[in-house]
Order: C-alpha cells, then structure tokens, then sequence
C-alpha cells in the first residue's frame, strides 16, 4: 500500500518544476551554443578560441560544482542559491549578443557556466528532498530526459532564428534571454524547499571525508568508467569520417548531424525509462551497470571501423541509450547512497569526478585515435567502461 502511495505521488510539484526548469534552462544554452563557432569565425576567431572558450568555461563550472556542493549543504535554504545560479547563467548567455571580441565571449561563457556550477548541486539535493528514495530514478529520469528535449529544441530553434533574422547572430544570442527567465520562474514558482535539520560545521576535506564509503567506492567505478566515456561529439566526426567516400564531405556531415540527433532522442528516452526500471529492480546499480556495458558494446562496434549506415546509426542509438542511463542514475545511485543533509556534497564531488573523467578520456582517446590507430582508441575506451561496470556490481559493503 505505502509502494502504491508512492508510485502515485512521486510526480509532484518539485519534480515537475525541476524539469521544467532543466528544459528552459537547455533549451536557451543550447540554442546559443549551435551558433557560438559561426559566431566566432565572424569576428574574426578561430577554433583556438572556441577550444579555450569551452575548456575554461567547463573547468570553471566543475571546480564550482565541487565547492557550492559543500556550501549548499551547509545553507538552511538552497533554493536562493540555486535561482541565483539560473539567472546568471540566463543572462550572461544573453550577453554574447553584446560581444564584439572573442575575450568577450570568454567571460560571458565563463559567467555563464559559473552559474551552472553553482545551481547543480542545489538543484539536484531540493529534487531529492522532495521524493521518497524509491521514485529516485523516475525523478531524476525525468529531469533528464526534459533537460534533452530543451538540448534537441535548441539547436533546431537557432536554425531557426537564423532564417528569420537572416543571420543575425545577437537577435539570436538576446532571444535566448527569454527561455533562460522562464526557467528561473518556472524554479521559483514550482520547486518547493523542504527544511532540514541543522547540520554540524565541517571543513572541506572533512565533508568529503565524512562521505558513506559504499558512496567513495561507487565514485571510483563512475571514475573509471569516465575515463573511457568518450566526448560523443567524437561520433560525428566518426560517422563524417566513414560515410564521406560514399556521400562526399558535406552530405556525411549532414548524416552526421541527423544521427546525433538521433543519439539525443534515445538518449532522452532511455533516461526516462532506465530511471523507472531501477525503481523496481532489487539494486539500482544494476541498471546503472548495465548501461556502463552498453556503453563498452558500443566502443567495440566503434573499433570495427564501419562504413555501414545502418552499423553506424545502430551505433548512435546504443550510445543514446547508455548516454541517458549513465546521466540519470548516477545521480539516483548517489541520492539513495548517501543521507540528505551530505546530498549537495555528494553531487558535487560526483560532479567532479565526472569532469577528471571527461578531461582524460578527451585527451586519451583523441590521442589514441590520432597517433595510433581507431581500434586502439575505442579498444582502450570499451576496456575501461568494462571495468567501471564491473567496479559498480561489486557489493557495497
């Protein structure tokens, strides 16, 4: 009976606003981030800058992730903090319509991803407050999954603007103003705070140190995997690789781009769904586990260095799938593994731990594909997203 009670109210004002809010929210980032290298070839910048552009604004957002977890717990309430993280990410993305120089640009990413540092952790430990821990992987999935439909709207929304505006790139750039606030009002109207008992002061070191240890060691099986989990913007390159002898270099890009796009939309799918299953599984990470070896099955099509449209596109949805069951469950496994006054602290650090895995796996299997060979790219990326499967089914305890 209390199961059912459940099931009926996991859907509740917070879930719905946090989900809301998540789709806003991508849907204005991302519409901007689709025109942001045009935009820079127009004022004269190249890839240099994008690539300087993108790596501090991510760096910065992770460090800040890691440092307003452990502050937000330490907050009576989170929801101003997270509101504030919104409004600064809405505005300072607005804010390229004002750049003229590419150090411009800088500054308002930077902003920009400061702000999504600062609102993640807060987000992500109200969303939890607010469910009981059996609905953790329909809520999170949820988010997930509307976050990737404002990540699908965006780019289709900036093609566009463009055609409307004939190209101009601000009207575009202010226009994202307008998804931006309804996420922060979609926030405030519905995301409820629920009060917590007063939390003992630790330090920095002592925080993470006081985390569960069932919590560190399911931190190291999604380091690990992280450190094989390829950026998937390598998957365009790949399929524009392969279908270019057969289509030529502008329809294989056009291919490629309508795959990923395919990617997303099984990727959206997949969170909601692989969320729902661990619900009802005897151990979430099960799940969890079972998208990290998709995830290896993929790397290993990867390595057969296909020319098939068809192994190509069935390789694009697998990493859909493991894509939208890594980014919901994760934070499931994390909400449900450690108490509720150390959420913040958890999903900050797990935050953390993803970036670390992110910046090696980049560096690693570019270097891989570019001074080896593919299959030594991809062959080392499936051995090390094996091995986080297999570290995140050993027992907890």
């Amino acid at each position: 009976m209390a199961e059912t009670s459940r099931s009926k109210s996991w859907l509740n004002r917070t879930v719905l606003g946090v989900g809301l809010t998540s789709l806003f929210s991508d849907w204005s980032h991302e519409t901007a981030t689709a025109i942001l290298p045009a935009f820079l070839a127009a004022i004269g910048a190249g890839p240099a800058w994008l690539g300087v552009i993108e790596g501090v604004a991510d760096g910065l957002s992770s460090f800040t992730k890691l440092s307003a977890g452990y502050f937000t717990d330490r907050l009576k309430h989170r929801k101003p903090l997270a509101l504030f993280g919104y409004l600064v990410t809405a505005l300072s993305t607005g804010s390229f319509a004002f750049a003229t120089h590419a150090y411009q640009v800088l500054i308002g990413r930077a902003s920009a991803w400061l702000g999504r540092g600062v609102r993640s952790p807060a987000k992500k430990a109200l969303l939890a407050a607010d469910v009981e821990p059996g609905a953790y992987g329909r809520a999170f999935g949820l988010e997930r999954l509307m976050d990737t439909i404002g990540a699908i709207a965006g780019p289709l929304t900036a093609l566009w603007l463009l055609e409307k505006t004939g190209h101009n790139y601000q009207k575009v750039f202010l226009w994202t103003i307008v998804p931006g606030l309804m996420a922060v009002a979609a926030f405030w109207l519905f995301v409820r705070e629920r009060p917590l008992a007063a939390k003992p002061k630790r330090s920095f070191l002592m925080g993470i140190r006081d985390l569960p240890v069932p919590f560190r060691r399911f931190l190291l099986g999604a380091g690990v995997f992280g450190m094989g989990d390829f950026s998937h913007s390598l998957l365009i390159l790949y399929a524009s690789r392969a279908l270019a002898p057969e289509y030529g270099l502008a329809r294989a890009a056009s291919i490629a781009v309508g795959l990923y796009t395919l990617h997303n939309a099984f990727s959206a799918g997949s969170a909601y769904a692989s969320g729902w299953l661990s619900d009802f599984v005897p151990q979430r990470k099960r799940v969890l586990a079972a998208g990290y070896a998709v995830a290896g099955v993929t790397a290993l099509l990867l390595c057969t260095g296909t020319h098939s449209l068809r192994l190509l596109a069935a390789i694009f949805v697998l990493a859909g799938l493991f894509f939208g069951t890594e980014d919901a469950l994760e934070d499931s496994v994390a909400a449900e593994l450690v108490p509720k006054e150390q959420h913040g602290m958890a999903f900050g650090t797990l935050a953390a731990v993803n970036a670390v895995g992110d910046f090696v796996s980049s560096l690693l299997v570019g270097f891989l594909w570019s001074a080896v060979s593919v299959q030594a790219a991809f062959g080392t990326s499936a051995v090390l997203l094996f091995a986080g499967a297999f570290l995140i089914l050993r027992p907890s305890r």
